[in-house]
């Protein structure tokens, strides 16, 4: 048995140890926003937060996550949409098919969290999730919003 703190709720699941922490998320606790892609970290799909910081849970063992640490995913970033990557998102109307997007937005959200003023180097070395549609010029620009949220934005 282990136990998880999943979008601010600690729930106890019952999988082997070397369980890839993404199977645990939307297979055993129904989260499915989080998306599998590849399966070796490298598209992104997947990406969700452990303790703030943007993690590829397909290639992470659940035996990986230490006690009391922290599990956010696309449900739980603003379960109401205000979060600012969220609301640039919209606005720039990124997303085309939209597969990658849950992940694009974690890795987001967790760049401007540390980074306020992102350049487009920075985006570029800190945004490697995979967009098979090419959205990357929307992607850069929501970041860009999101980072200096406007009073409509910051909700």
């Amino acid at each position: 048995m282990v136990q998880l703190t999943i979008n601010g709720t600690a729930r106890d699941v019952d999988v082997d140890p070397e369980t890839p922490l993404l199977w645990v998320i939307r297979e055993q606790l129904g989260l499915t926003g989080t998306k599998y892609g590849c399966g070796v970290a490298q598209c992104g799909s997947c990406t969700i937060h452990v303790d703030g910081v943007a993690t590829r849970s397909c290639a992470m063992p659940v035996s990986a996550v230490g006690p009391g640490q922290q599990i956010v995913t696309i449900e739980g970033l603003s379960p109401n949409g205000t979060h600012p990557v969220q609301k640039a998102w919209l606005a720039l109307d990124v997303p085309q098919c939209g597969y990658c997007q849950s992940g694009m937005i974690m890795a987001a959200a967790a760049l401007v969290q540390q980074n306020k003023n992102p350049t487009d180097a920075d985006i570029a070395t800190e945004i490697t999730n995979i967009c098979r549609c090419g959205t990357y010029n929307r992607v850069r620009a929501a970041i860009k919003l999101a980072a200096k949220p406007t009073e409509t934005q910051a909700g």
